[in-house]
Formats: C-alpha cells, structure tokens, sequence
C-alpha cells in the first residue's frame, strides 16, 4: 500500500529538490513553484507507511527544514523526518498552504476526486504549469538530443526487406506470415532502399480491385511487381512537376550516430511509422547495410528506461491522461487535439473501415457495441490477413463486416502480436507516466482509453501523441 504525499518547501528559493530514504538518497525529485505564491515549493510522493527521512536541496545546497521534525544523523547531517500511518488522511508535510492559493498539482491528481457544488459532483481536473511543461519538454529533448540511433539497435535480431522486382501478392503474405506491418524496399539496380511497403498499400490495393473503373485486375496481381504497383501509384497520389511527371519522392532514413530526438522528429515531420537505419562504407552510399528499423516504440522505450527511478524530475509525467492534451477524446472527457473520434460498430462494412483509415487518416478504429462500449480494434495492419489464402480475391469489400474481416484473421496464430495485445486499455486517470510505459512494450501502438466498470470508450492515445506533446507542443 502506498499513500500519496505532499512535501512543502516554504523558504523559496530558484531551483528546489527533495531526496530521501523513500529514493535511496540516489534521486532528487523536482519540486514545483505554488502558483500564485513563488516562494513556495511543493512536490507529490508516495510512500509505503513507516518511518522516512528527507531533506531538501535548494539551489545546490542541502537545507532541513526547522519547522518541520528533524533529527540529527551520522551520515547526512540534520535531516527531517516523518512517520506516516495508513488510519490518516495523507499529510501535507510543511507549512499550510495560503488560503485561496491555486495548486498546480494536488495530492488527488493521482485518483479520481470530486469537487460538490450546490449539490453537484464534478471532477477535478488537475491543471498543467507552463513551467511544469517547459521543465518535462527540456529534459526529455536533452536526453534525445544526447542519444544516439545506434541505442535501438538490438543484440541479435531480424531485418525483412523486399525486392521491388517481388509480386505484391507474394509480399503481403509474407508481411501477414511474418506478423509485420511494413518492409524496407531494395532496388538492386539502384543499389539502394528506395521505399517501403506497408498495409496501407494493400488497403489502396483492395479497393483498386474493388473499383468499377480498376486497371488492375486480380490475375495481374498474381505477377504484378512491387515496382510496377509503386510506379502506378506514384501518378495517383504524388504530386507532379510542370511536365506532370511525379516528383521522386526519397527514402526517409537515418544513420547509426544520428540523434534520437532527429530520428523522432522525422517520423513526426514525414508522417511515417518507421525510419531504416542505414550504414554505407561507399562514398556514393550504395548498397547500404539496413541495421534497424526505428520506430517511436523503441524511442519511448529508451526514454522511459532512463526516467524510470527519476520520473519526478519531468513534472507532467504524473498528470493524469484527460488533463494533458494528448490523445483524441470523446468531447467533454479530455483535452482534445481538435479530431473527432472515429469509432465504428461489428456490422459496418470492412469498405467502410478501410474508408474511414485513409480518410480520417489513423491507423486503427476502436470497434464498440451500441452502449460504444470496446469489443474489439481494427487497424491497418489486420488488412493482411485477406492476403492467406487469397482471401481478398473472393469478397465483396461491401458485404464482408469488420467483425468477419477480424475472425478471418483470428483462424491462425499469429506470431510476434498476441490476441491479449490487440486491445490495450488504460483509463483516464491513469498518469501520462503509466501509459508511456505501457506504451513502449513492444507491439502496443495504442492504448484504448475507457471507463472503468463498462469499457465504453473514452479516448485513444497513440505514440505519436505522445511525441507530439513531449517534441512539437
């Protein structure tokens, strides 16, 4: 059991931190100027009833606090110190705080609280500091700024690529046998990555083959090649120059010693959801080595891997989801980033779905009963089971249902994405913290936010979210 607290540093100061015997006296937690009051300090901590020890740090200095109780010690000098009891109410440990004052964090941000007013209940929602944010920005893209691409790479591990010369049909099986969403391209010729190919491809390509109007008919997928495909979709989607020719796009990539926070923000900028690592000893850089393909999980990974035993020092990590403006929300639940959200029932076509994924242009729909309550998610990468067995070559992309679509693709284990993965839940109280973790487990890409109790659906918080609150703002 661990009972939330709030310490209070009253003597001002520029730069105040808290250390003590619940942090090993290796950590120093960041505390947060009062708003409203600049001399006062506070910080929020949990701890485990008993007897503990602290003190505070202020401006480079270790200092007690007088008014608080303090004893002498043999190892770190005066310190203050508490005794905390579960059959309380969790203490404020310092001076009261100014009547009227607003805090910026309270000691109810880390569960559900209700304000009464003329005999209605409303929720708090614990309010974020600029400074707060300024301080969690800065540490987080000092750290990523400081670290390099080479971090992600794994000890031991695979790489699948393509060659563009490969049928599209022999490709996506392999994408929906091998549990992956995406493959680096290869151009041997070329010697070079030029592309990749991912779900959202054979999204494009089924409703090609669905269309009246389609130059692509189901026999010439048979042989129709990864290049010819991305030539033929080059004319559809990209741009053109004055003699409406399409503009060569190039390979979003990284190097090895480039830093994470370069890496993150290409994926932000270009809007793609994996960056190749590539290393050539060849001046004119062919025929790379493909090292890694960096993805943001494996940037949140290392991020939450380095905050873990000091997540105090990056004050917005223990706000609450609906009080950070990340994420898409049901009105009125959370901050909204101004998209509404996208929610689509068992019976709705799968034509539909793959609509609503371009259109809406996100990579998966919560599927929710008529109480929009979860049942399941689709999501761009579920496109590939109709690649076993030629499955896409004997449906109507009009009368298969999302549900159907989904069952399809449950006949078969699939490997590296458990069934248990498909549908990450958090609810809205959880801290920014908890879901970042969870976040960076591998093959989690979302987190469904729902309410307690009945599951219906409340929000959605993905990675880029999250990248895009810590890096862009």
């Amino acid at each position: 059991m661990v009972i939330p607290v709030r310490f209070v540093w009253p003597h001002g100061g520029r730069a105040v931190f808290i250390s003590g015997s619940f942090t090993g006296w290796s950590n120093m937690l960041l505390m947060s100027a009062v708003e409203g009051c600049p001399t006062v300090f506070q910080a929020i901590y949990s701890l485990t009833p008993g007897y503990h020890q602290y003190k505070f740090c202020v401006d480079g200095e270790w200092r007690h606090d007088e008014n608080q109780p303090y004893v002498p010690t043999n190892e770190y000098g005066i310190v203050n110190t508490m005794f905390l009891t579960v059959d309380v109410p969790p203490p404020m440990v310092g001076a009261p705080m100014p009547y009227g004052s607003s805090m910026e964090v309270d000691n109810d941000a880390f569960r559900r609280t209700v304000e009464v007013s003329d005999g209605m209940s409303h929720e708090v929602v614990p309010r974020m500091s600029e400074i707060d944010l300024e301080i969690s920005r800065h540490r987080i893209s000092q750290f990523l700024a400081s670290n390099t691409a080479y971090e992600l790479l794994p000890e031991s591990g695979k790489v699948i690529a393509f060659d563009v010369e490969l049928p599209v049909k022999q490709a996506f099986h392999v994408l929906y046998e091998q549990g992956i969403s995406m493959a680096p391209l290869w151009d041997f010729r070329r010697g070079q990555f030029v592309g990749l190919l991912s779900a959202m491809d054979f999204v494009m390509i089924l409703r090609e083959l669905g269309s009246r109007g389609s130059n692509l008919t189901e026999e010439e997928l048979e042989t129709h090649t990864i290049s010819a495909w991305k030539d033929g979709k080059a004319y559809l989607t990209r741009p053109v120059d004055g003699q409406g020719r399409p503009i060569q796009r190039q390979l979003i990539h990284a190097g090895p010693f480039d830093s994470l926070k370069d890496v993150a923000t290409k994926i932000l900028k270009y809007e793609v959801a994996t960056v190749p690592i590539l290393h050539s000893t060849n001046q004119d850089n062919t025929f790379p080595q493909l090292l890694h393909l960096a993805s943001l999980s494996g940037i949140l990974k290392c991020i939450c891997r380095y905050f873990r035993s000091c997540a105090g020092s990056v004050p917005v990590l223990q706000l609450p989801l609906h009080a950070v403006p990340v994420g898409t929300w049901v009105p009125k639940i959370g901050v909204s980033n101004q998209r509404p959200l996208a929610l689509l029932r068992p019976n709705a076509s799968l034509n539909s779905a793959l609509n609503l994924l371009i259109q809406a242009q996100v990579s998966s729909i919560p599927i929710v009963d008529d109480n929009d309550s979860l049942l399941d998610i689709y999501s761009r990468s579920d496109i590939t089971a109709l690649a076993r067995d030629k499955a896409y070559a004997h449906i109507n992309l009009d009368e298969m249902s999302v549900q159907q679509a989904l069952q399809l693709g449950q006949d078969s284990f699939t490997p590296y994405e458990l069934r248990s993965q498909r549908c990450q839940m958090c609810l809205r109280t959880d801290t920014l913290h908890k879901a970042m973790e969870r976040l960076a487990n591998p093959g989690v890409r979302r987190l469904i936010v729902v309410e307690a109790g009945s599951k219906r659906v409340e929000g959605i918080v993905s990675l880029s979210d999250i990248f895009k609150f810590l890096l862009v703002g």
